[in-house]
């Protein structure tokens, strides 16, 4: 395979070919497509049932990547993302509710590190974006320093929280005014489905783009975070497709993995992390669940195939590179899991937020027309009075063929889909590329194609140097040269260095002082991902010199990342290993 254009020359020769179609000649327009607590398997090109035709076109006539990785959660992913760096390095080692006033635990994006829209602005782009921020903090004292505009973006739609209603989002905002789907003076739909108003208004963005300026838009969707909530009639279009339960939807899916190359032909499956389908007493309701579930996804595909098409009217589509990622794997958190009831204690005295009135919360207790909001194991999801997950079993579908989910740096935690669709500029069609490669990639990689430079310095604040690499080398099927990739999250850690994975689990521990006050750790395990990426044969007795080494490393990095100090005390349990004594 090779590049439409000769490695040997700069980006910026490459533009001065003559165009075949309009714009054909100047820098590649760039469209970054972020889902939403979706595992490696959720979409049709890597192993679903669920209907993505326009991913799968985009992977059809593009690059499908193996080994690509996220940062394992929402808001450290998002600051990995945007920053090219590792999430502790920007600021966001955990979530954005908290700052501990730590250098990797600031709960937002710090001033040293700079967002892909402020290094592609400076190379002349035009910055959009729709969709979930969540890198800043103190939403509701009205603190704008961190949100999309201060940090690069012309325009902005979307909720600046992680999680909200899909009928009523919470901290919806447009530009740098917080608004309510009714209040909007811009985006006014029949049926307001907030999926749907990203993919709407992403669409604007490239109607109403000065054809002058290349443009990037970074388009964030929610979708299929929780709440499990989607049109009547896109669920109907699954209704019964998942009676036959998670264990045989995740038989197919293995085996259609293998099929399609996104696993290896000799892949096992890891055991499965679920009860039965057999026993489960509350069958309609988690069938639901997952109908729902597909439905969120779907609509989302044919949000892209609507962005898509406008790219096609407005004669850039060849010359604009789309990429498409997701931030963590499967969610096996337990939103609505228990008894059937309100998902508030219900009091006369409670009302339903006011006509423009801003929300703030991701869950509110009773919709803006009145509804008691309603979750439990028996809830049917989908309308704006349920709020619930999708559960533990399902994700463990979404992550097919491997262990554990969202918040762990197991495989089933950390691998996305990536797809890379650039029809100017890459050549090869339907290729598959096992190059293994990572979030903190994509801002290096856009620098390169935007034909940008990366700061040293903004103000009078030194920038963190960039912690990924291009992966423009992958395009043409090159090797990408580093030494190793890392990962911490909740003191869940690992180190990647060639074919080796060094990987353990942690845990965060409650005191009586305050939440999360201590951690543990379990031992590390080593796997060969050549041979066992579902890491089911810990070689960690049989190479401990090995793991020494990469232990040593992933310490190396910690230290020089930002991981530590960390908010959380160690607390040496039976079996736990220590790591480090701060």
């Amino acid at each position: 395979m090779k590049l439409l254009f000769p490695l040997t020359l700069s980006i910026t020769a490459f533009f001065s070919l003559s165009a075949q179609e309009k714009n054909l000649d100047k820098k590649p327009n760039i469209i970054l497509i972020m889902s939403d607590d979706m595992g490696y398997s959720d979409i049709g090109t890597y192993g679903s049932e669920i209907e993505t035709p326009n991913l799968d076109r985009l992977a059809k006539g593009g690059l499908k990547y193996t080994q690509f990785y996220n940062a394992a959660r929402c808001c450290p992913t998002r600051a990995s993302l945007l920053t090219g760096l590792y999430p502790h390095q920007a600021g966001v080692g955990w979530m954005n509710g908290t700052d501990y006033n730590l250098p990797g635990y600031e709960a937002e994006l710090n001033d040293r590190c700079v967002t892909i829209a402020e290094v592609l602005k400076s190379a002349g782009y035009s910055t959009y974006m729709t969709g979930k921020w969540h890198v800043a903090k103190e939403i509701q004292k009205g603190e704008k320093y961190n949100w999309p505009l201060q940090r690069g973006f012309d325009k902005y739609y979307g909720i600046l929280h992680g999680a909200s209603s899909y009928y009523d989002p919470s901290a919806l905002c447009r530009d740098n005014q917080l608004i309510t789907s009714e209040t909007d003076p811009v985006y006014k739909p029949t049926n307001y489905y907030f999926t749907d108003a990203i993919s709407d208004n992403s669409v604007k963005y490239i109607a109403e783009h000065n054809s002058d300026k290349p443009f990037f838009m970074y388009v964030a969707y929610t979708a299929a975070h929780w709440p499990m909530q989607a049109p009547e009639n896109a669920i109907k279009k699954y209704k019964g497709r998942y009676d036959k339960g998670w264990d045989n939807i995740r038989k197919d899916r293995f085996e259609k993995m293998k099929q399609l190359g996104v696993i290896s032909p000799d892949a096992r499956l890891s055991p499965s992390e679920q009860k039965p389908w057999e026993t489960e007493q509350h069958k309609p309701a988690m069938a639901r669940r997952m109908e729902t579930y597909a439905a969120m996804v779907d609509v989302m595909d044919q949000g892209i195939g609507r962005i898509v098409d406008e790219l096609k009217k407005e004669g850039i589509y060849e010359n604009t590179i789309i990429i498409y990622l997701q931030d963590n794997g499967g969610c096996a958190e337990l939103i609505g899991s228990g008894a059937t009831g309100a998902l508030a204690a219900y009091s006369p005295s409670l009302k339903p937020p006011a006509k423009g009135e801003i929300q703030y919360m991701n869950n509110p207790p009773l919709t803006r027309d009145g509804k008691i909001v309603m979750q439990g194991k028996d809830v049917m999801a989908g309308p704006a009075d349920t709020y619930v997950s999708y559960m533990q079993e399902w994700a463990n579908v979404s992550n097919t063929p491997f262990r554990l989910y969202k918040h762990w740096v197991h495989e089933g935690g950390i691998a996305s889909p990536l797809i890379v669709h650039w029809p100017a500029g890459i050549s090869d069609k339907n290729q598959i590329r096992n190059q293994t490669a990572h979030i903190i990639d994509i801002l290096p990689t856009l620098q390169e194609l935007g034909s940008a430079k990366y700061p040293i310095k903004a103000g009078n604040k030194t920038i963190t140097p960039k912690a990924g690499i291009s992966l423009v080398p992958s395009f043409a099927n090159s090797p990408l040269i580093r030494k190793a990739l890392y990962w911490e999250h909740e003191m869940n850690r690992a180190v990647r260095m060639g074919k080796w994975k060094l990987v353990a689990s942690g845990k965060l521990i409650d005191s009586k002082k305050r939440r999360r006050e201590y951690y543990s750790n379990d031992p590390w395990e080593l796997y060969d991902m050549e041979k066992d990426r579902s890491e089911l044969n810990n070689l960690a007795s049989k190479h401990p010199e090995l793991v020494k080494q990469m232990a040593q490393m992933w310490l190396g990095y910690a230290e020089s990342s930002n991981v530590f100090p960390s908010p959380w005390k160690l607390k040496d349990l039976p079996n736990s290993t220590l790591i480090h004594d701060k």
